[in-house]
């Protein structure tokens, strides 16, 4: 059995470098998406939404991730901007559980991730009313071609719509699978952005 104590991540006190530790294992050990993360929202009736998106940026400030504001996680996002989000990393038995508040990022750096996007993922922003009901697929592929021949060879503006949420956390939990269903948590929490994280080590 796994020992329970001493020498391992339970010990650590920085949750921003833990899980920088923890990505970086990931990137090397998942075969698919190592960034991806199930982000949950509710609605107006408080019934909640969860899907898998993908993580764009994190550090000490926060999580980001880019969506359209008129889907329906855009639209429930900017109604009650706060969200949870779970990274599980099943080649290393390890899961990560964020809580926290969420707002928009700047323009300029919705701009910057924008323009690193692949030119026909840039299109696609443009040609997908996400979450608005399609009729059939052929009329996604006539509006992406539509907009193909708009923006032709030059440059592809970012929608207005195309933002960036940054969540600010409050709860870390990083966990790791033990034997015999005696598996190792430990949790972060504060009460606001900025004030100092107390740790608890938590019975599985």
């Amino acid at each position: 059995m796994q020992p329970l104590t001493s020498g391992d991540f339970t010990e650590e006190n920085e949750p921003f470098a833990l899980f920088q530790k923890w990505l970086d294992e990931a990137t090397k050990s998942e075969p698919n998406d190592p960034t991806g993360m199930a982000l949950s929202t509710v609605d107006a009736d408080g019934l909640p939404n969860s899907r898998m998106v993908l993580l764009k940026g994190h550090g000490p400030d926060g999580f980001v991730f880019y969506t359209n504001t008129e889907s329906q996680k855009g639209e429930e996002l900017l109604r009650q901007p706060k969200a949870a989000a779970l990274f599980h990393w099943k080649s290393l038995r390890r899961q990560i559980r964020i809580r926290g508040t969420v707002a928009l990022v700047s323009d300029a750096e919705s701009d910057a991730y924008f323009q690193s996007r692949p030119r026909d993922s840039r299109i696609g922003a443009w040609a997908s009313q996400q979450s608005r009901p399609l009729e059939s697929r052929f009329a996604l592929e006539k509006a992406v071609a539509a907009y193909t021949l708009k923006f032709g060879l030059g440059e592809i503006p970012r929608p207005p719509y195309w933002r960036g949420f940054r969540i600010t956390p409050l709860y870390i939990e990083f966990w790791r699978d033990g034997a015999f269903r005696l598996h190792d948590r430990s949790v972060f929490r504060r009460g606001a952005a900025g004030e100092p994280w107390t740790k608890t080590r938590f019975y599985p």
